[in-house]
């Protein structure tokens, strides 16, 4: 396996692929509808002018799984926190492909300068929890019933991160 950084040009479909099927049988994303394969441009110029990763796990050209940030909150004393997600194509999810992803995306936001990382998890996603857990993240909070999907409530919890960078944070 190797990471890479993914591009809309070599990547765009297999993201959207595995965010599609995440979207339609799983409550990892609170999304109803599958993506459009424009809904990709804009993703990508997002990440691109945030200067946030999207750090690909390959086997032989296949994508494996993904994982990215981007802004927390939109205000500007936030600049020090991202909101990541980490995405493991079905058939290949248990096989410690995520927590390889994320310990890149750890390493990324640190040498970024951020302090925390936010990750919003559905309460009832154990495999999720535990990665994170795992990974040294801690249970923040949980919002209750804040989406319904699959006929029912969902609950929202947060796991944060918390970084020694950066070296010298600023206001402004």
């Amino acid at each position: 396996m190797q990471f890479v950084a993914c591009s809309h040009e070599a990547h765009a479909g297999a993201i959207l692929d595995i965010l599609n099927e995440a979207i339609a049988n799983s409550t990892s994303l609170y999304d109803y509808r599958p993506r459009p394969p424009e809904s990709m441009v804009g993703w990508f110029k997002a990440k691109e002018s945030g200067r946030y990763p999207v750090i690909g796990a390959l086997h032989h050209e296949q994508l494996l799984g993904f994982a990215s940030f981007g802004s927390f909150r939109a205000w500007p004393a936030y600049k020090y926190t991202v909101e990541h997600s980490v995405y493991v194509h079905r058939e290949h999810r248990g096989k410690g492909i995520g927590a390889a992803l994320l310990e890149r995306l750890i390493d990324a936001a640190r040498e970024q300068q951020y302090h925390v990382m936010v990750g919003g998890i559905d309460a009832a996603n154990r495999a999720s929890v535990a990665l994170h857990e795992k990974l040294g993240f801690i249970h923040a909070g949980t919002i209750p019933q804040v989406g319904f999907k699959f006929g029912r409530w969902l609950d929202l919890a947060f796991y944060q991160l918390l970084l020694e960078t950066p070296e010298r944070p600023a206001d402004g």
